[in-house]
């Protein structure tokens, strides 16, 4: 039998989940727990220990998973990297983010869930790929560059992998952003000769590449040069990596915290996005000679050209980024037990986007395509029930919703998410009865529209409307529109109108 989350849940404490189910939220005028939210980029949300069919060891969020309630249902309102962060930093749709795709900025006007933190007593801190300047590059080498106008009372912002990168090379040569700033700190710098390396594997990126001409060379270049295709690893130290850099920067930022505050600490690794860059140290944990992580599922409905065994290397590599940062994840559990903030913290990881993989021929993100749009959510702490999981449909900007009712905050100007509080300390499963999604890409705007049964996709493919029996098709391949018109017209009048 395939292991599922459910059936992963149903191993965990009997007595330690019944005794939870009965406990409420805490009053009111508790003191608020402190955050930690563990955010990667692109950690599609299948792509966990429990699932059989992706044998990545993942102990640390495993335990957490235990702990904690998981929402399987969990998507994100847009799935590219700065319109889903700005959905989350808003509490809005996408139609009302302020981002329309990866070259906008985040209206400075615009108040975050940040700025609501701190102004209700939170001491509010985030390293990483925050994303919410996309357009511009604007980080500062301090990375604090933005800090005031996002609400941030601490804050290292980096670039993401290619971001920082181009930026790296632009006249004047030389780093924009705190990570390449650090790597040129180092003896001898790395700072350019990582850039370039980073430039080199994405020299072909996917949607360049003139896949009508098939034949030997077209199979060589898409199975080696692209950010998916170059598997072997680079030559960056372990120390020098970016997400343990980040991680490394987190707590520090922990440690400066001052005393008598809550704090929320969010931390934005920059993999598993692509490309699949991970060092020696990590390839020999996935390939030998130190151990050997095989038995990856082929992608679902994959029509060429690269051979099977690539894509088990490419799955590896994928696999090494999350274990990496599930090791930190470990890390900073520790952490809050030495620190006595343990008891009061809740923990939350999920992740921007997902991930196709080359399920359906697609790679990276920007599909309605549940690998895409899906992602991991699981939320762990005081009062939250212990190894379970809810059915609730579930969205990203439900955590900013969630974020602000624990901080007593208040509402944001466009909050479209729905706290959910109420389904983590008691055995209620009802939430919302659907959620969306949508982007607007370069042949045009897409968006969906879910429910616990079926999937209304507009605007995507060849097809104007695809409909999807997610119980008896959840890998969305038969589109069932036209033999199911009443089901179009239900879901149709459930998009948001601009």
């Amino acid at each position: 039998m395939r292991t599922t989350r459910r059936t992963f849940l149903a191993g965990a404490s009997g007595l330690g989940a019944l005794g939870a189910c009965g406990t409420l939220p805490g009053p009111r005028n508790a003191t608020p727990p402190n955050i930690l939210f563990f955010f990667p980029d692109q950690h599609r949300s299948d792509w966990v220990q429990w699932n059989s069919a992706v044998p990545v060891p993942t102990p640390n969020l495993e335990s957490l998973f235990r702990r904690g309630l998981s929402f399987p249902n969990a998507v994100v309102d847009s799935p590219v990297c700065g319109p889903s962060r700005a959905c989350l930093a808003s509490g809005s749709v996408y139609e009302r983010c302020g981002v329309t795709n990866n070259s906008d900025n985040f209206p400075v006007t615009r108040r975050t869930y940040y700025k609501a933190l701190r102004d209700s007593g939170y001491h509010v801190m985030g390293c990483g790929k925050l994303d919410l300047h996309k357009g511009d590059y604007s980080w500062g080498l301090d990375g604090r560059g933005s800090m005031e106008a996002w609400g941030f009372s601490d804050m290292i912002d980096n670039g993401g992998k290619g971001g920082a990168a181009t930026a790296y090379r632009r006249e004047p040569v030389g780093p924009k952003d705190p990570y390449y700033a650090y790597l040129d700190s180092l003896e001898p710098p790395l700072g350019g000769t990582w850039a370039n390396e980073l430039e080199r594997l994405g020299r072909v990126k996917w949607n360049q590449i003139d896949k009508s001409k098939p034949g030997p060379e077209l199979d060589d270049l898409l199975s080696r040069e692209t950010w998916w295709g170059e598997t072997d690893p680079v030559a960056v130290p372990d120390e020098a990596y970016c997400d343990n850099w980040i991680a490394r920067n987190g707590l520090e930022l922990l440690d400066r915290a001052p005393d008598g505050k809550p704090w929320h600490l969010v931390l934005n690794f920059v993999g598993p996005h692509p490309p699949m860059d991970i060092t020696h140290s990590m390839a020999n944990s996935y390939r030998g000679p130190d151990r050997v992580v095989d038995g990856f599922e082929q992608p679902h409905n994959y029509p060429g050209p690269i051979p099977p065994e690539q894509h088990v290397r490419i799955r590896q590599n994928y696999a090494a980024m999350i274990e990496n940062i599930d090791r930190w994840l470990g890390v900073f559990v520790d952490t809050l037990k030495q620190r006595g903030d343990y008891e009061n913290t809740l923990i939350v990881y999920s992740s921007d986007h997902g991930e196709m993989l080359g399920d359906h021929g697609l790679w990276g993100k920007g599909f309605p395509h549940q690998p895409s749009a899906g992602v991991p959510l699981c939320i762990a702490g005081p009062g939250v029930r212990q190894g379970s999981e809810s059915d609730a449909m579930a969205s990203l900007i439900d955590v900013t919703a969630t974020f602000m009712d624990y901080a007593e905050a208040g509402t944001l100007e466009y909050q479209d998410g729905q706290s959910l509080r109420p389904l983590l300390g008691s055995a209620t499963e009802h939430h919302r009865d659907y959620s969306r999604s949508a982007l607007t890409i370069r042949d045009g705007p897409w968006r969906f529209v879910q429910d616990q049964r079926y999937k209304l996709v507009e605007g995507f493919g060849q097809e104007p409307r695809q409909l999807f029996d997610r119980e008896a098709d959840p890998f969305e391949d038969e589109n069932i529109a036209e033999s199911n018109p009443a089901e179009v017209e239900r879901l149709s009048e459930l998009f948001v109108e601009a």
